[in-house]
């Protein structure tokens, strides 16, 4: 896998990101929600894993779909020589779609103006392709219900002058609530009748993402969109990972690059926000808030240095924080697991913590955790 570097080389901000876990997971996916294709979702950067290296590992084990949330992600996959169909659905305000259709990229579309714009860039020799999107009741971007008739008949229209081609037709569950998410999928189903009455063939019909992929089977329909169930996570407060058959595919480790003995009530970091209760030891890790650590995993978050889980302790900073090693020796150098697969097995005699775990930690979700790291973090494929 290109830009696979050896474990052993030090490094002071690392992503290790398993190449064998992310083509396990949307394998199981793709075995679960059968006969419905997959679509995996690369946007933000693969949720902070590499789009390009992620995307060629999800096509290779069976996505027939990426999604991307612009089309300047979209054109960096085929910058890097991916084919595959690939979807990209929030535009600006006046987009302009040209490139897009000259390189084959899919098209969401979610208001009449958009519509306009796709016509303008289609040809009869070369269409364009796209999705429209319906706001069934997320209120987010998409069609609203009053808009539906109008924009499907000028989209009927546009595809009979051969400026557009009408592939899929799609929408987004709110995950409030299973009844929530079923009187969405009832307004789709009314939106797709509606569609099909006035001439169009919408394919592929979308609505669930992972969530709904994995809990409501009849929000399945023809394609599913993968996004944190692909790098491993639950999407949901009630079942884990590895419960649903994931695997996290992401590993953030560091190394020690400080460790000092202090005296009990040494206080430690901005403001004082902790004071060590006894005599410790204290660890630094050369990552902060501009890394994308969270800086509400002050007092709140773990890691794993040398077998053991560790708290940090004090306020995160820009680049750095520390961790309290009470009377664990350790020395500069050491190897520290911010978050990775809580199962796996060198991470004895306890487990490593999960991006879950950080996401508790710091009252947020696990898709913030994996996406927010910044530039700094060297992304390793493996």
């Amino acid at each position: 896998m290109s830009g696979a570097q050896s474990p052993a080389v030090p490094a002071l901000r690392r992503a290790h990101i398993d190449h064998a876990a992310l083509a396990a997971n949307l394998r199981h996916v793709l075995d679960t929600v059968r006969p419905a294709a997959v679509m995996a979702v690369v946007k933000a950067d693969a949720y902070g894993h590499g789009a390009v290296e992620v995307a060629r590992t999800a096509v290779a084990a069976g996505a027939e779909w990426l999604g991307v949330a612009d089309v300047d992600e979209a054109l960096a996959l085929r910058d890097a020589g991916i084919e595959a169909p690939v979807l990209a659905w929030l535009h600006g305000p006046d987009p302009d779609f040209a490139e897009a259709v000259a390189r084959d990229v899919t098209l969401g579309i979610s208001t009449a103006g958009q519509l306009a714009r796709a016509v303008a860039a289609g040809a009869p020799e070369a269409p364009a392709r796209v999705h429209l999107k319906v706001d069934t009741g997320l209120g987010r971007n998409g069609l609203g219900r009053e808009e539906w008739r109008t924009v499907f008949e000028a989209a009927a229209a546009a595809e009979a002058a051969g400026r557009i081609r009408v592939e899929g037709l799609f929408s987004h569950l709110s995950g409030a609530s299973p009844d929530d998410d079923l009187a969405q999928l009832a307004a789709f189903e009314e939106a797709t009748s509606l569609a099909r009455s006035l001439g169009l063939d919408p394919g592929l019909r979308h609505l669930a993402s992972t969530a709904g992929a994995l809990s409501l089977p009849a929000t399945r329909l023809d394609l599913v969109r993968l996004g944190i169930g692909l790098y491993g996570h639950s999407p949901f407060d009630d079942r884990t990972a590895a419960e649903l058959g994931l695997v996290p595919a992401m590993r953030l480790e560091s190394r020690l690059i400080s460790v000092k003995h202090v005296a009990a009530g040494t206080g430690v970091s901005y403001g004082y926000t902790h004071h060590v209760e006894r005599d410790s030891w204290l660890g630094l890790v050369p990552l902060g808030y501009a890394d994308g650590i969270p800086r509400h995993v002050s007092n709140t978050g773990s890691v794993w240095v040398g077998g053991r889980v560790h708290p940090i302790v004090g306020r995160v900073a820009m680049d750095q924080f520390v961790v309290e090693l009470g009377e664990h020796e350790a020395r500069v150098g050491d190897r520290v697991v911010l978050f990775g697969d809580p199962s796996a097995p060198e991470a004895a005699p306890e487990r490593y913590p999960g991006a879950d775990d950080w996401a508790r930690a710091a009252s947020t979700i696990t898709w913030e955790i994996v996406t927010r790291l910044g530039r700094r973090v060297e992304r390793v494929h493996s």
